[in-house]
């Protein structure tokens, strides 16, 4: 996966979709994956929900470091789904991905940012849980052999890491992250 198909698929990652047909998961690991992805992504939900104004629209960090909102922030774990599933999906079929640095990443992030500083709370947090819904869905269709499948992964540089690592690191621990760095920020 290159950064020009990380970037088509944030383009394409707003389109709502209705009705999750009930998927039946094609390993056990990969149900347990899929239900600590809805387990991150509802704490994170429920505590936006609880958010004050001014906290949606504080920065994470006002005196330097990453100045996104905190709704910024929580639109951006939900937009990312889509994409860190295809990485997974990338290294499950043994491709290497070269392109994604944290370079792209950072451009990605900033751009994200401007072009969603009026996230409103209601409709980020129906994107949240809409996208890691999508993104559960997706997990559970991995099979133990895939997410054993290991391929170099440029995000970490060029080791050969398994698709199952790549959900854990990006899709299941995305949401836990920015939870506590939110926290973190308002002192909760």
């Amino acid at each position: 996966m290159n950064a020009n198909a990380i970037a088509q698929t944030i383009d394409e990652r707003d389109e709502p979709k209705s009705g999750f047909a009930e998927v039946r998961p094609a390993s056990q690991r990969a149900e347990l994956l899929a239900n600590r992805i809805e387990e991150g992504a509802d704490a994170l939900a429920r505590f936006a929900e609880g958010l004050s104004d001014a906290d949606w629209r504080a920065p994470l960090s006002p005196s330097g470091g990453d100045r996104r909102s905190i709704g910024v922030i929580v639109h951006h774990v939900a937009s990312v789904y889509p994409i860190e599933i295809d990485l997974a999906r990338t290294i499950a079929s043994s491709q290497a991905i070269t392109d994604v640095t944290w370079e792209v990443v950072a451009e990605l992030n900033a751009k994200h940012a401007q072009e969603q500083a009026g996230a409103t709370r209601a409709a980020t947090i129906e994107l949240l849980r809409q996208k890691s819904r999508e993104a559960s869905t997706a997990v559970r269709r991995f099979t133990d052999e895939q997410l054993d499948t290991a391929a170099p992964f440029s995000l970490v540089f060029g080791a050969p890491v398994t698709a199952q690592f790549v959900i854990e690191d990006h899709a299941v621990r995305h949401s836990w992250h920015h939870l506590s760095r939110i926290r973190r920020a308002l002192g909760r």
